[in-house]
This record gives C-alpha cells, structure tokens and sequence, in this order.
C-alpha cells in the first residue's frame, strides 16, 4: 500500500475527539475539494506492507485508530487492513470522501462520511447509498463553508433523517467560516447537529503535518 504518514496524535474530529489515537493517512484521492488540508497526501508516499503498517500501528500501543487520506478507499487493499485493525481489537475509525463505495467495509469500522456541500466543488462526486446505509455507530460530517453550504446541509439532514440515523457533524472551514457564525446558526435552527472543530489545528500549527 502507498502511506503518506503513520502517527500518533490526538484525535481532532469526530465524537472522539480529544482522545489519543493512531493515524493511518495514505496516499491518493480521486476529488479536488476547494478548502483541502491535505493536499500532501494526494502524490508521493511510500510502498509498505500490510504487515509493516500493521506493526508501526500496534507499536504506539494505542487502541484507537484512524484510516484516513487523501482518500483511503481509493486504494484497494485498505479494505483489508481495516479488516485486520479489527481483527486485532482496535476501535477503527474510516475518514472518507463519501465518493467510493463503502459496502465492502469491514461491519465493526466506524465510518466518518465526509458529505461533500457546494462550496467544495466535489458535490457531483458524492455516492448517495453510503448516506443512505450509514448505521447509528456511524457518523457523517460537513464541512461548512458558507450559508449556501449550510442550508444546503439542513436539506440533506431532512431528506436523510440524518439526526435520527447517527451522530452529525458540522465543521467550518478553517479559516473561512467563523465558528462562532456556525454555532449561532445551529442554535438558531436547533438540528441537532455537533459543532466540530479541527482540534489538532487549535493545538499545534495549523498547517502542521504528523499531528
């Protein structure tokens, strides 16, 4: 598998936040969003093997771990490593576009969908039925940036009962939305959506990679 970095850090997004958490961010992504942060990810990296990964993982002796990217489902072999993070007990979380098929997941993965709003420009790259089978240990998340996003958002929550379905997640895009302007939108409008923010960015420099 091509790795862009393996690291140990603390959990910045999701309903895990703030925990301690092993980081698997490999290599390639097949979509072009407007505001992407890891832009790194996308060329380059290194060759290893399944058993090479799976070792550097198990040495930061942490029991949360995260698959992420660029775009980890753009790989093939990714569904087998997640299989055999599950296989050893981890809690593993799967950060994804939304843009590839999630069916051929492992059951025990949490999946974090990453709905793709206007303001990314990937929004045409979306594929519906991962929204549409995500499960109440699920999460799905938007990344805000504006108030075309965001109301375009809440017509997503509607059509998909998304509240209803697992936890929801709204994050504005760094630097461009203020978060206090998201806060008061959601309160205002009581979705029952959580505000997320990029905790990682908040603790170490914002563009700082292996954090």
């Amino acid at each position: 598998m091509r790795v862009t970095e393996i690291f140990h850090s603390i959990q910045g997004e999701s309903t895990f936040a703030g925990l301690p958490c092993v980081f698997v961010r490999l290599t390639g992504c097949p979509l072009r969003c407007t505001w992407c942060d890891t832009e790194y990810a996308f060329l380059g990296g290194t060759e290893q093997s399944l058993e090479d990964i799976l070792g550097k993982v198990r040495s930061y002796g942490c029991p949360l771990v995260e698959v992420t990217g660029g775009e980890p489902l753009a790989q093939a072999e990714t569904t087998t490593l997640l299989h055999r993070l599950c296989q050893d007990g981890f809690t593993v979380l799967l950060e994804t576009s939304g843009a590839i098929d999630t069916s051929t997941v492992d059951p025990s993965v949490r999946i974090v969908l990453d709905v793709k709003c206007p303001g990314s420009g990937m929004t045409d790259r979306m594929h519906w039925p991962n929204v549409e089978r995500l499960r109440p240990r699920d999460e799905i998340k938007f990344v805000i940036q504006d108030r075309i996003d965001y109301e375009w958002t809440k017509g997503i929550l509607r059509q998909f009962h998304l509240t209803d379905r697992c936890p929801v997640l709204f994050s504005p895009v760094f630097g461009t939305l203020d978060p206090r302007q998201l806060a008061e939108w959601l309160l205002e409008d009581r979705l029952g959506a959580r505000l997320q923010l990029q905790l990682h960015k908040h603790i170490w420099a914002p563009d700082m990679r292996g954090v």
